[in-house]
């Protein structure tokens, strides 16, 4: 396979002082989750070099719930779910930034519960989230507006939102905001050690992200984040160019044609 040069545009790098707060976040962490964001203008060269069949990808859709003024988000709690092509979905309470030595010991050992870093060029957040499959006849009802959000959420799950959500924001105060469909795909690219998985999140308003991203072990996240930063920036994914965030840009998004 030929391989493009890699781009002039300066890489972001992690300071002294966040790779500090990395290696001390490491060993608290069950996952790291390497992510990129390809620019729209190298798309479908990206797709080509990759070696992505998009007719392999499964279809999604995802929404948020959140206040009209985004109030969960800026208090650092991400309450969405989703739902999946012929499969059950879930649902996910999500909570960042976390110090995993912070946490209890009971809620590290509650089902669905996990720590992981997501890392991306130039930054990275520790976060903390409960997890939760999902009926998508019970997630459908609740994308239409029929049935009540809080119906999608276990106990625990809800326990862990009615901790954390701001004071005076309860479920009932929550908005559909989405959904938005995406397409994913899981692959295994030739000359790369390691899965892959390709999200392309398509927004009402006709504008799109397309994420590739990688997990692995903390300890081994140096290794991996390195091996993947020269892996994808010899196939033309040019990792100095601004990064989106799929989360953000949806909220940001519902709440404005909401507002």
């Amino acid at each position: 396979m030929s391989t493009a040069p890699t781009t002039g545009t300066p890489l972001p790098a992690l300071t002294a002082e966040q790779l500090a707060e990395v290696l001390a976040l490491l060993p608290g962490s069950d996952s790291v989750e390497l992510k990129a964001t390809v620019p729209g203008v190298d798309r479908r060269r990206v797709v080509e070099r990759l070696g992505m069949d998009p007719l392999e990808a499964e279809l999604r859709q995802v929404a948020f719930f959140d206040t009209t003024d985004l109030a969960l988000n800026r208090a650092g709690v991400v309450v969405r779910a989703r739902r999946i092509q012929r499969k059950p979905g879930d649902s996910v309470v999500k909570l960042r930034p976390v110090v995993p030595a912070d946490l209890s010991e009971d809620l590290r050992a509650a089902a669905g519960f996990g720590v992981e870093i997501d890392a991306m060029p130039g930054g990275f957040v520790c976060s903390a989230r409960m997890k939760a499959a999902a009926e998508d006849k019970d997630l459908r009802r609740v994308f239409l507006g029929d049935r009540p959000v809080r119906r999608l959420f276990t106990k625990e799950q809800r326990a862990l939102f009615e901790a954390h959500a701001p004071e005076g924001v309860d479920w009932d105060d929550l908005r559909v905001l989405g959904p938005i469909t995406l397409l994913k795909l899981k692959f295994a690219p030739e000359g790369f050690a390691h899965r892959m998985v390709a999200e392309l999140w398509a927004y009402p308003d006709g504008s799109q992200i397309l994420e590739l991203s990688t997990k692995c072990a903390p300890d081994q996240a140096f290794a991996v984040a390195a091996e993947t930063k020269a892996y994808l920036a010899a196939r033309g994914v040019d990792l100095g160019a601004p990064q989106q965030t799929k989360t953000r840009t949806a909220l940001e998004y519902f709440a404005s044609i909401d507002a």
